[in-house]
Parts: structure tokens; sequence; C-alpha cells
């Protein structure tokens, strides 16, 4: 079996295409979140606490400066909004994943239980049994 063939054969699977289908509306599903953690989520809570651009937030370790010679030095940061922003975010996927996998569970079919065994009879039951069977003879 040559390469391409084997390749050919890799890339039908159903779960190949699957995975592939999946990425894709993971991505897209990406952005839509990206969105709306950025521009429906943030502005309301920065305004809440004080009119803060998450995305903004930062540390500075050292301003920008400009040397003797001319030569601009840009700032050090530390810019721990958009970690904010990105946690945020996979608050939202994983919850929006739980309601999806809570939803698949729920609409799944409940197979029906195994049929149990009937319980062992009872002592009084076997005594009762006994007894009608000496009645008998």
């Amino acid at each position: 079996m040559g390469m391409i063939s084997e390749f050919k054969e890799f890339a039908m699977r159903g779960n190949v295409l699957d995975l592939a289908v999946g990425v894709v509306i993971g991505a897209a599903f990406g952005k839509i979140v990206t969105a709306l953690v950025d521009k429906i989520i943030m502005p309301p809570i920065g305004w809440l606490i004080g009119n803060v651009d998450f995305s903004q937030l930062a540390w500075t370790l050292a301003p920008a400066r400009v040397e003797a010679d001319g030569t601009e030095i840009p700032a050090v940061v530390i810019g721990y909004g958009e970690f904010l922003n990105t946690v945020i975010q996979f608050v939202i996927v994983a919850f929006a994943i739980f309601l999806l996998i809570k939803a698949v569970n729920r609409l799944a079919r409940k197979q029906p239980p195994a049929p149990e065994a009937p319980a062992a009879p009872s002592e009084e039951v076997l005594l009762l049994r006994e007894i009608r069977d000496s009645l008998q003879k």
C-alpha cells in the first residue's frame, strides 16, 4: 500500500473529518467568545469598577525613555489586562461547553434498566411452602 493511499484512507476516516469540523467550528466559536468578552462583558465590568479597560491594565517595570544619542527605548510592561480577558474568555467557553454536554446527556436516550433477578423468597414463605407441601401428603 503506497503512502498516498494510506494517507487517503487516514484522511477519509470519520473521526478525522469530525475532528476537522470541530476545529473549524471551535475557531469560529473562539472569535465569537472573544467579541463577547471584549465588546459586551468587559465594558460594563470596567464601568462598574471605575471606567477601567482591562485590556489596557499593565504594570510598568521600566518607563520608556530616550537615550542621549536619540535612541528610543520602549517601556517594559507586564500586560496583565489581556491575561484577565483571556481567563474570562476561557471561563465562558468552559461554561458553554459544560451546558452543551449537559444538554446532550439529557437528550441521550436512557437505556432501560436491566431486568432484576427475582428476589429469593423469605424464610416465612419457605416455611409456609413446606407446611403446605406437608399437608398435601
